[in-house]
């Protein structure tokens, strides 16, 4: 953060893993105080983590400032109570629904997060999502959707039964 006369600067400075090199973000340029919100303000301040976190995976502030940014590297942590899709055929529902909590956007795909949460080969992700297994937002999943915080993925088990039954 810098300050020039009455307005602020506000950057978020990235730092290549590889070269050590750095590239400062802009967040926020000649913008007066008085126009940000008091809450963000001091959190800027304050270098609070969980904003800072938020800025660093923001695809808005990315094309803002032209970067090019690799998310292939990030490293993600998968947290779910299933652990296999055996486990999902032998309950008793005939829907499953897994809510998507993703606070930081990498451009992570629905599909990966499936894939790994039901421990599912490439070609079995393939057969469910093409038989029309899963809906997101009330629309068929599609393997190049993206995941967004607070999504609901909806399987259909009566249907992943039929199929597994073939």
């Amino acid at each position: 953060m810098n300050a020039q006369k009455k307005s602020l600067d506000i950057w978020l400075i990235y730092k290549c893993s590889a070269c050590d090199s750095t590239y400062n973000a802009t967040i926020l340029s000649r913008t007066k105080p008085e126009n940000i919100k008091k809450e963000l303000l001091t959190m800027f301040m304050e270098n609070d983590i969980r904003t800072a976190w938020k800025y660093a995976f923001s695809i808005e502030l990315a094309k803002i400032n032209r970067m090019e940014v690799d998310y292939t590297s990030v490293q993600y942590d998968l947290i779910n109570d299933t652990t296999s899709m055996a486990k999902l055929l032998v309950c008793s529902s005939d829907q499953v629904v897994l809510k998507i909590q993703y606070p930081f956007d990498f451009n992570l795909k629905i599909a990966t997060l499936i894939k790994k949460a039901l421990n599912l080969s490439t070609n079995q992700l393939t057969k469910l999502i093409e038989g029309g297994i899963f809906t997101v937002d009330a629309k068929l999943l599609q393997k190049k959707d993206k995941a967004r915080n607070g999504q609901l993925v909806k399987i259909d088990m009566q249907m992943v039964r039929a199929l597994s039954n073939m």
